[in-house]
């Protein structure tokens, strides 16, 4: 009986362990949405993590998180630092790797808690007649342990969500300060 248990043990693992290996070693996740608003406008607001406060979805989550920021105020080497107790941040490092006006801004996302992860995330701004096309995407590798935890969650509906938040609210956030300089 107990052969048989540990045998059937065995298949299961050894299916499991097929089945994670086939799954994919990389992710993406994307959003976009139109802003009207140059995109140096959209730029100033990704490009300096000091504005990230007023559109960032995960800044709401715990707005007495510490965070920490160092080397330039914004544009390539800019870090920003975050260390949450609540269980709904965790705690990581954002370094903005790449910074070209007005297109793009590339950020190493490194996750030190709950689980230990790097990623890159790219913001895209393209004009489109009189807004700002922009994208908020993710990319990262599945290690072992990525592809077994993506078994369960996909990355997509996971932070995707949390993209269209920030997105929505950064709209708002280029869109007022477009207004303030127009009035």
């Amino acid at each position: 009986m107990l052969g048989k248990l540990l045998l059937g043990l065995a298949i299961v693992v050894v299916v499991l362990a097929i089945v994670v290996a086939t799954r994919p070693s990389t992710f993406h996740v994307e959003r976009s949405i139109l802003i009207s608003a140059s995109p140096e406008s959209v730029f100033a607001q990704v490009n300096d993590f000091h504005s990230w406060a007023a559109w960032s979805p995960w800044e709401k989550l715990d707005p007495t998180m510490e965070k920490t920021f160092s080397g330039p105020s914004a544009g390539a080497g800019a870090t920003y630092v975050w260390k949450s107790d609540n269980g709904k941040v965790g705690q990581g490092r954002m370094t903005i790797e790449r910074s070209d006006l007005p297109s793009s801004v590339s950020v190493k996302l490194e996750f030190i808690k709950p689980f230990i992860a790097t990623n890159t995330v790219t913001f895209t701004l393209i004009p489109v007649a009189t807004q700002t096309r922009t994208t908020w995407a993710m990319d990262g590798h599945n290690g072992l342990l990525g592809k077994l935890f993506h078994l369960v969650m996909n990355m997509d509906k996971m932070v995707g969500g949390d993209f269209e938040r920030g997105l929505a609210a950064l709209k708002s956030v280029a869109e007022a300060v477009l207004g303030t300089a127009a009035g």
